[in-house]
């Protein structure tokens, strides 16, 4: 590990100059050169599977704001994709993913489903995603950490039942219930993907990855060891057992004080917290390294009450950690408004 990679030094509880700063969806749809990228793809999907577009993306926020962690442009669906199911992103709707269904769990003459993890036809669905990780590394400035990542199985499962994500994923929850048997299935088929999707990101450049599962704050509290727990202690420990010195951060996003548990149990790195979270009860019942939780509401208005609000989880932080939002950044946020937080983070001085 270089000495000057402040985000990494931060996760290996080593000294750092800075506060390091990267932010979720920090490449997206509010700069103007990525909707200019955008466009010329022709669709998102294109996009992501096109490593010259799909890397340039990621370097596009590198360039603009100077922060220190580039996340690799992609998406949670990828890992379904990569097992075969259809994937597309609608305009202005999101992305539309195939259901999954107990036939693809028995039926071995079909590749790429659920009766089997096929790592052969997984990685040629996949490559594409590691090239862009190769070329994105290759040209980050040598302080910046190179960031890799998947969506967790419970949150990606939501989709496979479900195909999109609104109402909460109501059809998805009830089918989970009602036939935990197939749940556990998709879950077990999806860990073992996960494991291999970032193994191989990591072969590509990757130096820390980051497992999201957004929607886990779904969970009801007597399955939350069963459905997220579980499925991230077992990615963390396989990929562990390849690369045991890559840092692992995990977002159990609105999980609340069940956090703690997770991040015993899960033997992950880092946590990065939602915004709900209070820093102190943090500080307080997690040992491992923290990352978080500016409100992303707060990058929507004026500079002077978002750069309050970062100062003050600034000030509440006792210990080093990693500056981020506590979800991702929208659409409608205004770049110079990333500019002075990036900039305001990275100079605080207390």
């Amino acid at each position: 590990m270089k000495k000057n990679k402040k985000l990494l030094s931060i996760l290996k509880n080593e000294p750092s100059t800075h506060t390091p700063i990267w932010l979720m969806r920090q490449a997206g749809r509010y700069l103007p050169e990525y909707r200019d990228l955008r466009s010329r793809a022709g669709s998102f999907m294109n996009l992501c599977f096109n490593p010259e577009m799909a890397a340039e993306v990621t370097l596009q926020p590198v360039r603009r704001f100077g922060v220190d962690g580039a996340i690799l442009f992609s998406d949670i669906l990828v890992v379904p994709y990569g097992l075969g199911y259809k994937l597309d992103f609608i305009e202005n709707e999101g992305p539309q993913l195939e259901t999954a269904s107990e036939d693809d769990a028995s039926n071995r003459h079909v590749p790429n489903r659920l009766a089997a993890f096929e790592a052969e036809s997984f990685f040629k669905r996949t490559a594409p995603i590691y090239e862009t990780v190769r070329r994105s590394k290759a040209a980050l400035p040598p302080d910046v950490t190179m960031i890799g990542f998947a969506g967790s199985p419970f949150t990606v499962a939501c989709y496979m039942l479900g195909g999109k994500g609104k109402d909460e994923f109501v059809t998805a929850r009830q089918k989970a219930q009602e036939n935990p048997r197939f749940f556990a299935h998709i879950l077990e088929c999806l860990i073992d993907a996960t494991s291999f999707y970032l193994k191989e990101q990591i072969k590509a450049g990757a130096e820390v990855v980051q497992l999201f599962d957004s929607w886990s704050g779904l969970v009801p509290a007597e399955q939350f060891d069963e459905w997220v727990i579980a499925p991230t202690t077992k990615i963390t420990a396989a990929v562990k057992q390849e690369f045991p010195d890559i840092p692992i951060i995990g977002f159990p996003r609105m999980a609340g004080e069940k956090i703690a548990r997770y991040a015993e149990a899960t033997k992950v790195d880092a946590i990065s917290l939602d915004q709900t979270v209070d820093l102190n009860w943090a500080q307080k019942n997690v040992s491992v390294a923290l990352q978080g939780n500016l409100d992303p509401e707060r990058m929507l208005g004026e500079k002077q009450p978002m750069l309050a609000a970062a100062e003050k989880i600034m000030r509440d932080m006792q210990r080093p950690f990693i500056f981020n939002l506590g979800h991702g950044l929208t659409p409608h946020v205004p770049p110079e408004n990333v500019a002075a937080l990036v900039e305001f983070v990275q100079g605080f001085k207390k």
